[in-house]
């Protein structure tokens, strides 16, 4: 070949070799360039948001369990209260044989086949250094046995915790109430409601003020590894305690009280007249609120449940009863304020009233004769007020019944508080599509018939009756007294006297139905009426062949006993209500234990400023 085309021909090569070098140096600057455009992005343009990624997976955040708020009483007292016990948890990898480990820790406490199982459970689920609980709420006897033989109980942590106690247990039950675990329809987005220690309110205060007694968690920033392991703790914010709270209960009123009914069954409601303070709410049968602090076992919850007499129900806030002749204050000042009929207005009672082809007895057979507003609530004349609520009406007693609190929940600070039943024309139009009868008027002019009222509901229209009329509020946490004080009712000051006067001839007149429970000490002297509340109608037939008395009937076919109460007679303070179930006459089983309320409120609390 010339050597002219040789030259050429490795010019050529030397051409397409340098071309190519240039277009693959030109696609590694281009690389390079992608590369470093790229890193310059991630560490600098958003360098932050990667650095806050990085310590998201760094660094982990921890809730701790503020201790609750206590719950005390008037004077002081306590009625819920934080108490510290201990915690036993088993690293499995620390452990090792984790099965004899458990076998070790059971022979220095029991420990359930139910409880190991699970346990065994729990660590096959989770990592291997995540501790497991083995045991919850452990004296300090129990840690210090354990504690003393930890050389031979590998991966096992003590650690000390707070519980849930109520001292005064079934007496402030129904009031102060329980708290439990978060339940799944509970949770609303707040971490600390995840945490297994974390408790809420489930009844009585601590659930209407839980967020008060919640207190502020407590927070630690901890480092961990890749796996999710603890490597050191870089911050803490500690926790903050919740709210103390005072009740206006007195923990002496509440254990009397609740003594006072003995196995009787039922409510008693004991409140200062001036400013609605409730000193004492009792229903029975109760219940101990330390069963659900960490949650019910089923063999607890059968064995309450078989408890006759609804032991979980506040019978205070949520019995509804008839209020029998206890409810006859109401249809008097109806009658009063409506001047329709005056304090001297008589009737003859002859121990029924015809009404058509009906007839309406009085509970004296042989009638009260001639019968004044005096002598219609002293003696409890039915008649009296059978004729008084035919003038005056359903719809004017209604009227007066709601402005005295019944009708509608009072809002007092409890959950589950029911509103009683105070019927009228309209709303027996509403319920049944049905006019109203004028039987039904005469048979709520005594408090039977659809007339229903709360223990509590009681308490208030005598509260109302005996402090001038002012319109207060059942409270059971103490507040400040309002500036522009309580709101009068707008009843007539004689009016009210006259239904008082009344009231104290129930336990002073000779007359009286309950004379014989009178407080001997006149300083301390009580007034109030006495009131039966049937459970079932009596029959035609019943009243030919013989009614048979309250001691003669199986107990769920006798009559509740009730009485309202005020005392002492001169500048009144205290009132009360008590309702035993199946009790008989009010007279017998329901006066005497209200006496007995008042005298210990008045000794108790006699030096209490008002």
């Amino acid at each position: 070949m010339p050597s002219g085309a040789l030259e050429r021909q490795s010019q050529e090569r030397r051409s397409q070799i340098s071309r190519r070098a240039l277009l693959l140096g030109a696609a590694q600057l281009g690389a390079f360039g992608l590369l470093a455009g790229r890193m310059y992005q991630l560490q600098v343009l958003e360098s932050d948001r990667y650095t806050t990624l990085a310590d998201k997976n760094r660094v982990a955040l921890r809730l701790d369990v503020a201790p609750r708020g206590l719950i005390l009483d008037r004077q002081g007292n306590p009625l819920a209260l934080n108490r510290t016990t201990y915690r036993i948890a088993v690293v499995p990898e620390v452990a090792g044989d984790l099965s004899a480990v458990l076998e070790r820790l059971h022979g220095l406490v029991p420990l359930a086949d139910e409880q190991r199982t699970k346990v065994l459970e729990q660590a096959r689920r989770q990592r291997s250094f995540v501790p497991v609980v083995a045991y919850d709420n452990l004296t300090w006897t129990e840690i210090a046995r354990i504690g003393v033989n930890s050389p031979d109980l590998p991966g096992v942590e003590i650690s000390a915790t707070q519980q849930r106690v109520y001292p005064e247990r079934e007496m402030g039950a129904h009031i102060v109430g329980y708290v439990g675990s978060v339940a799944k329809h509970e949770l609303t987005g707040d971490p600390v409601l995840s945490l297994p220690d974390f408790r809420i309110g489930k009844s009585g205060v601590e659930k209407v003020y839980d967020l008060k007694l919640r207190g502020e968690a407590g927070r630690r920033k901890i480092e961990v590894n890749v796996v999710g392991r603890t490597i050191r703790e870089l911050d803490r914010t500690p926790e903050s305690a919740g709210n103390t709270l005072r009740l206006s209960l007195d923990t002496h009123l509440q254990r009397f009280a609740a003594d006072a009914f003995g196995e009787e069954t039922g409510a008693a409601v004991i409140m200062d007249a001036n400013d609605g303070e409730v000193l004492a709410m009792v229903s029975r049968p109760t219940f101990d609120p330390d069963l659900f602090t960490n949650g019910i076992s089923q063999t607890d919850w059968d064995a309450l449940l078989a408890v006759p007499h609804a032991p979980l129900v506040n019978k205070a806030i949520a019995g509804q009863y008839a209020p029998g002749s206890t409810f006859k204050m109401v249809v008097a000042l109806a009658a009063l304020q409506s001047g329709l009929v005056t304090p001297k207005t008589p009737f003859h009672c002859p121990g029924f009233l015809e009404l058509g082809k009906g007839r309406f007895h009085c509970w004296h057979r042989g009638g009260h004769g001639k019968v004044d507003l005096y002598a219609g609530i002293v003696q409890s004349c039915d008649v009296y007020f059978y004729e008084v609520a035919r003038r005056v009406g359903i719809d004017k007693i209604a009227t007066m019944a709601r402005r005295l609190g019944f009708g509608r929940p009072l809002g007092i600070d409890l959950p589950g508080e029911l509103s009683g039943l105070m019927p009228d024309k309209a709303w027996k139009r509403r319920r049944f599509d049905q006019p109203w009868r004028i039987g039904e008027t005469l048979i709520a002019g005594i408090g039977q018939g659809y007339v229903l009222a709360t223990p509590l509901q009681l308490a208030v229209m005598m509260a109302r009756l005996v402090n001038g009329g002012k319109a207060v509020v059942p409270t059971l946490v103490k507040k400040p007294p309002s500036p522009e004080g309580i709101p009068s009712m707008g009843i007539d000051s004689t009016n009210l006297a006259s239904v008082i006067r009344a009231m104290i001839g129930v336990t002073t007149d000779a007359k009286g139905t309950a004379r014989n429970s009178q407080i001997p000490a006149p300083a301390m002297r009580m007034g109030g009426k006495t009131g039966t509340s049937q459970v079932r109608r009596i029959t035609t037939r019943e009243r030919r062949s013989g009614v048979l008395t309250n001691k003669e009937r199986p107990r769920e076919h006798r009559d509740h006993a009730l009485f309202v109460g005020f005392a002492p007679i001169v500048n009144p303070r205290y009132v009360t209500a008590v309702v035993v179930e199946h009790g008989g006459g009010g007279s017998k089983t329901a006066a005497p234990i209200a006496r007995d309320l008042l005298l210990e409120t008045q000794l108790r609390l006699s030096g209490d400023p008002a």
